[in-house]
């Protein structure tokens, strides 16, 4: 987003998603606090603005459009696919207080295939070029990695802890839990290989169809190579990466995970997955797998640079007429123009005109 701002970013992001059959998706504001009390494991902030509404329900402003949408949703056939641009309330790092926050996103929900999964994974990568930035998209699989850590005898209880482990790459932590829970040697040496692991899809494939044959699931592996060597395939090559580090909380997510980064940005621009498990959570049958991109530290990161505040600056005076000033507007037909009785102080115009006392320079 170099050259571009927030609303022309977004407005090509719904060029996109659109282009791809993705329909908007309007929500309301707040929902009951309850919601997100009971998913706060879920939310990328855990502070809630809320408030009574008039029946005495203890309401929020939304902080996520996720839980929304699967809340709102009924299970239907086939896939119903979405996209969103809302404003969510959250406390942003390095913030003392609440920001009203654009969030754009899509989600794919209902009967989830093989293309549906690559779909998505490729409209996060061309969000990503969207923004005119040099990005990489990583991309793990928590379904791979689960069993990789079931295999190893890790009861499912003891799984966030070590998946946590994995996500900060925290080899020494990890290895002192495998062995305090009595894991052998060799496992412990196949997590660590796992988390370790980082590069391009030909570097890394390789490797993964080796450690994982006969521990992960056949056709769970098989999907995972096919839809990554897709991807590589095409012009999204420089940008992908493997990263069974880039993990989420499997009490929600299951199967793919990914994240988006642009150089100069010190987080996560762009994160998803697929969410089945949340989905059961939360009563649903449908599977899921949707991204959300976050424009406020795109934006923060990326400040609009141009060289000037407005286009064209028109001074006119009091012996102008509401008329010859309007014509005289209509004529300039530049991409911006200000009309003040004189210049303020500092402005950065590309082109002046004066008008008034039978003079236009």
């Amino acid at each position: 987003m170099t050259n571009l701002s927030a609303e022309a970013f977004s407005a090509s992001l719904r060029s996109l998603y659109s282009r791809y059959g993705y329909c908007r998706y309007k929500m309301n504001k707040f929902e009951e606090y309850d919601l997100y009390a009971r998913n706060k494991d879920f939310l990328i902030c855990d502070s809630v603005i809320t408030f009574t509404d008039v029946d005495g329900k203890l309401m929020a402003l939304k902080p996520d459009v996720t839980l929304s949408m699967v809340k709102n949703t009924r299970d239907e056939p086939g896939i119903r696919k979405l996209y969103y641009n809302e404003n969510v309330y959250r406390v942003c790092k390095g913030s003392q207080g609440f920001k009203e926050i654009m969030q754009m996103g899509l989600e794919a929900m209902g009967e989830i295939d093989e293309y549906c999964i690559y779909e998505v994974l490729k409209l996060a990568a061309e969000s990503l070029n969207s923004t005119e930035k040099c990005c990489i998209l990583e991309i793990s699989h928590l379904g791979l990695l689960s069993s990789a850590i079931c295999h190893a005898g890790i009861r499912p209880e003891e799984h966030r802890q070590v998946i946590r482990c994995i996500g900060e790459k925290n080899l020494h932590q990890l290895q002192s839990i495998c062995v305090r829970m009595g894991i052998p040697q060799q496992e412990i040496n196949l997590l660590r290989r796992l988390a370790s692991l980082y590069g391009t899809p030909q570097e890394v494939l390789p490797v993964v169809q080796s450690l994982l044959t006969g521990i992960a699931d056949e056709q769970e592996l098989s999907q995972f190579l096919r839809i990554i060597d897709a991807l590589n395939a095409g012009k999204f090559r420089d940008m992908i990466r493997i990263d069974f580090s880039a993990v989420s909380d499997p009490q929600y997510y299951s199967g793919f995970v990914f994240k988006g980064f642009a150089q100069g940005v010190p987080s996560a621009i762009l994160s998803g997955g697929q969410y089945d498990s949340m989905m059961r959570k939360m009563k649903r049958q449908a599977g899921a797998i949707g991204f959300a991109v976050y424009l406020d530290i795109l934006e923060q990161y990326s400040p609009v640079q141009t060289d000037y505040d407005v286009d064209t600056l028109l001074i006119y005076d009091e012996s102008c007429s509401i008329p010859e000033i309007e014509a005289m507007a209509r004529e300039a037909t530049t991409e911006s123009i200000l009309l003040q009785r004189q210049i303020p102080p500092g402005i950065r115009y590309r082109r002046l005109i004066t008008m008034g006392k039978g003079r236009i320079p």
